[in-house]
């Protein structure tokens, strides 16, 4: 049996309430599937700082350093928002330093519209196509969320942010957005703003001559990010893949989410260049949604974009694959049958709780092993 050391952070808010239902889908899913969970919990963001004085500490740090893969529920909220500096912030202290930290530039939001939720999407009449099903691609370690100087003038009356990007930055999450397409539909579109950024300018060569020297058989199309924006609402079909860099990505990821129906059904993947004890490349999975303080502890938290993370674990950081395709399908089953919470169910549709949407996701992957042909039933 396939060992592997996972690292759980549940955070903030809803954080510990999703990450629960997560981890319950996780540790069956490996039962059934052979692999072995080693769960370790380390505190981040507004509960560390809380209890030692520190948004990220450093046994967080050095777990995550020791483990296969990790798990993040949400970090921050209003409570925190106001300190000083802001490096002690849950987000700025802790989701920016762990992301840099581990390596993590590639960040993949996959987006499916799910068959039973198209009723449940503000985006309806774009939905009509039933072939909605693209993966975000963003870098996630540079741009301007990192660029230096970063600044806010003593005075009060202007503040300085920069957006700084390499060709070396630049080809590294190209790569892995062509290396998606090719395993999907074939088709990358870079979005970028060229027509007024510099680093814009640089970011269509680089993946332009990326595409001609080596992916020739891929189409690859380019879009400015206010173009992008719009055609995602008005014919998002039509994308395949997109790669963009860390703001664009940040702002587009949520937008698409909405195709889905909530930002509670988008998952993520945040992968980089290195491998955990097992020998597989590590990456940090989370729900794309926050810590939503004002729902926390009430049982109507969406656990699905959690429990659809803990999928991509297994595909990306645990090469199980049967295991991803299993916890998706149960997902799919139970939005079949008219599993829902609050924030996916369509006008006069019941809404459930966390747990029991978590509950009702489990009995279905359980179901597909006792399901499979050939296997014998306690009443044969």
């Amino acid at each position: 049996m396939t060992g592997f050391r996972i690292a759980v952070l549940a955070g903030d808010g809803v954080g510990p309430e999703i990450l629960l239902q997560a981890e319950l889908v996780a540790a069956a899913a490996a039962e059934l599937h052979g692999v072995s969970l080693d769960i370790e919990h380390a505190l981040i963001g507004g509960a560390a700082l809380d209890a030692i004085g520190e948004p990220l500490p450093e046994a967080t740090r050095a777990l995550c350093r020791a483990s296969d893969a990790v798990l993040l529920g949400a970090v921050g909220g209003p409570k925190w928002d106001a300190i000083q500096p802001a490096t002690k912030r849950p987000e700025s202290g802790a989701l920016l330093p762990i992301r840099k930290e581990l390596g993590l530039y590639a960040n993949l939001r996959p987006v499916r519209v799910h068959a039973a939720l198209r009723g449940s999407s503000p985006l309806r009449r774009a939905l009509e196509d039933p072939d909605v099903d693209l993966m975000v691609v963003r870098e996630l370690t540079g741009g301007i969320y990192f660029g230096q100087p970063r600044h806010r003038d003593p005075t009060g009356e202007f503040a300085v942010d920069t957006c700084v990007y390499s060709r070396a930055e630049i080809e590294r999450i190209a790569e892995t957005g062509f290396r998606a397409a090719a395993s999907r539909r074939g088709r990358m579109c870079s979005v970028d703003k060229a027509n007024v950024l510099e680093t814009s300018r640089l970011w269509r060569e680089t993946v332009t001559g990326m595409g001609l020297s080596r992916y020739p058989d891929l189409e690859l199309s380019h879009m400015l990010v206010d173009n992008a924006a719009m055609q995602l609402i008005r014919n998002p079909a039509q994308f395949d893949v997109i790669v963009t860099e860390n703001m664009f990505g940040d702002i587009l990821s949520d937008e698409a989410a909405m195709l889905t129906g909530s930002l509670g059904m988008l998952a993520s993947a945040s992968l980089g260049s290195d491998f955990g004890p097992a020998g597989h490349r590590r990456g940090l999975f989370e729900p794309a949604h926050g810590s939503a303080p004002d729902i926390a502890g009430r049982d109507v938290a969406n656990p699905l974009a959690a429990i659809l993370s803990v999928a991509l674990m297994f595909r990306y950081s645990l090469d199980c694959e049967p295991a991803a395709v299993a916890i998706e399908a149960a997902v799919d089953a139970a939005l079949t049958a008219g599993c829902r919470t609050a924030d996916i169910a369509a006008p006069g549709e019941c809404s459930v709780g966390t747990r029991a949407i978590g509950a009702a996701v489990l009995q279905r992957l359980k179901e597909q092993t006792s399901n499979r042909p050939g296997e014998r039933h306690e009443e044969d």
